[in-house]
């Protein structure tokens, strides 16, 4: 693909941290108004824990998540840490409100991804009731895989292998396909029995599948694939093309499709908004960017000599650059001072740095430019050096309120309507339609709540709003939940069918 292309695609990048684990993510656009999100889950291999996020996927006409898998350092399968799966969770709720600020329902977003990520796709698509699933050479025992070839994600997915934490995330897929979660998704599963793991990991769920309606099994059966890795990128034109007839809700069964889904002059307010909150780099407003105490500007400075030192209010670390090159990183002590220097002379003339500090959730500031001139080495040894006096501490974050169910503008079968959601920090979410009180849940320890009313809704449409409180009084702002209940639900889709496809 043309470097053209590859540069035709604005991406943001973003971390999520209403939840209990701080999620980082990069999106893009639709274009045209496409009514469509593709969320990409990435395999072990990808750069930076992006998946698919080399260009590849340049032309899709839809939105775009990708949501990053590292975390301490190694992959967890977007499932948890320490078997704790409130990661899981967070991620979900980052998919759930990407996708409510851009207004769309689970019918329009389709789960894709490699290996690992084939596996996260499967998992969130049939647990959460998205659509479409698009899963290539996906692992299911995933407790063996990690044991056997991944000891990092061992290390932050389990703590220790042992028997029972393998049993357990080897369980965590087939028992959820084997209980008919999501029957009406369009699951697209790729794989290839020269896969390595083919015969152990893919082959004996298959018929797990047999009760979803639309379940389409792409087998490549082509003698230039050799190994795990391979059968993707065989797939890789089939795979494209597939994921853009998704976006155009084009699946292929027989009967009439419809596609377009188009709003060119659409408002999308609600989704910059939400890019905004959770930019990768923040304002000076809620996190200001680190002041430099030395070098003063322009100042000469003996290249033998140069130490950076100054503050960083809410920071844990600060990262020094030059020319778009890394160049080194100080930690941030608890007074908010940092001290950082070369192991070895600057080059003598001119130098232009730039730093940043981050945050434990890893959220960045704005960047600080320091100029100084490097000069002949000095003789005397550098002083030690002074302390700054601590900085003020930086402001907490206020109380966010997030709603997983029901999805912006869903279409719900009455006459019961569950709400679920999450609310770190809070004791309790109130509920209101109209200004007339509805009623108040508990929030629990990991920061997840679920209500249910207890009554049937009217059919038509509903704006319930919600608004979480904690323990002394603050408030969340109002987050509206609207909605239509149908006294009828949807016919069931016809029966899909097997196909094979061989190269």
């Amino acid at each position: 693909m043309s470097k053209t292309a590859q540069s035709t695609r604005r991406v943001f990048t973003g971390v999520d941290s209403s939840g209990a684990v701080p999620i980082e993510y990069r999106f893009s656009h639709a274009r045209n108004g496409n009514r469509h999100l593709v969320v990409v889950f990435a395999n072990r291999y990808a750069t930076n824990e992006y998946g698919w996020a080399n260009g590849k996927l340049d032309l899709l006409r839809s939105n775009i998540l990708w949501i990053r898998d590292l975390f301490d350092g190694a992959n967890t399968y977007y499932l948890c840490k320490g078997m704790d799966f409130s990661l899981e969770q967070s991620v979900a709720g980052v998919i759930s409100r990407v996708m409510g600020s851009l207004g769309l329902s689970p019918d329009q977003v389709t789960m894709f991804g490699s290996s690992k990520g084939g596996s996260a796709a499967l998992f969130y698509g049939l647990k959460y009731g998205f659509r479409n699933i698009v899963a290539s050479v996906p692992q299911f025992r995933i407790g063996t895989r990690v044991k056997e070839g991944n000891p990092e994600a061992v290390r932050v997915m389990m703590g220790e292998a042992t028997e029972h934490n393998v049993r357990v995330l080897d369980s965590v897929l087939p028992d959820l396909v084997h209980s008919g979660a999501n029957r009406a998704a369009n699951i697209y599963l790729v794989t290839s029995p020269q896969d390595e793991q083919y015969a152990s990991q893919v082959e004996p769920y298959v018929r797990l599948f047999q009760g979803h309606e639309n379940f389409n099994f792409v087998y490549n059966d082509s003698p230039l694939i050799t190994d795990h890795g391979k059968v993707t990128l065989r797939n890789l034109p089939t795979l494209i093309g597939l994921l853009n007839l998704l976006v155009e809700g084009i699946t292929p069964r027989f009967g009439m499709v419809r596609n377009g889904y188009e709003e060119p002059t659409r408002d999308t307010s609600a989704i910059d908004a939400y890019l905004t909150q959770t930019s990768l780099v923040q304002g000076d407003e809620s996190f200001p960017r680190p002041v430099v105490l030395t070098p003063t500007t322009e100042e000469r400075v003996p290249a033998n000599t140069v130490r950076f030192t100054g503050t960083a209010v809410g920071a844990v670390r600060v990262s020094f650059w030059q020319d778009g090159k890394h160049k080194g990183s100080a930690p941030v002590a608890a007074d908010g001072t940092w001290v950082w220097e070369r192991s070895s002379p600057w080059p003598k003339g001119r130098h232009v740095v730039r730093l940043f500090a981050a945050d434990a959730n890893n959220y960045q500031t704005e960047r600080t430019e320091v100029v100084f001139t490097a000069v002949e080495n000095a003789s005397a040894a550098l002083p030690e050096y002074e302390p700054a006096p601590a900085p003020l501490p930086r402001p907490a974050q206020r109380l966010v309120l997030s709603v997983t169910a029901p999805a912006a503008h869903q279409q719900l079968p009455g006459p019961a309507v569950g709400f679920a959601g999450y609310a770190p920090g809070a004791v309790r979410v109130d509920f209101q339609e109209g200004g007339a009180a509805l009623g108040t849940c508990e929030v629990r320890a990991d920061g997840s709540w679920a209500w249910e009313p207890g009554w049937a809704w009217n059919q038509g449409d509903h704006f319930v709003e919600a608004i979480a409180v904690d323990a002394v009084g603050n408030a969340s702002p109002w987050t509206a939940v609207p909605f239509t209940l149908i006294m009828n639900s949807y016919p069931a889709p016809e029966q899909g069918a097997y196909f094979n496809a061989r190269y």
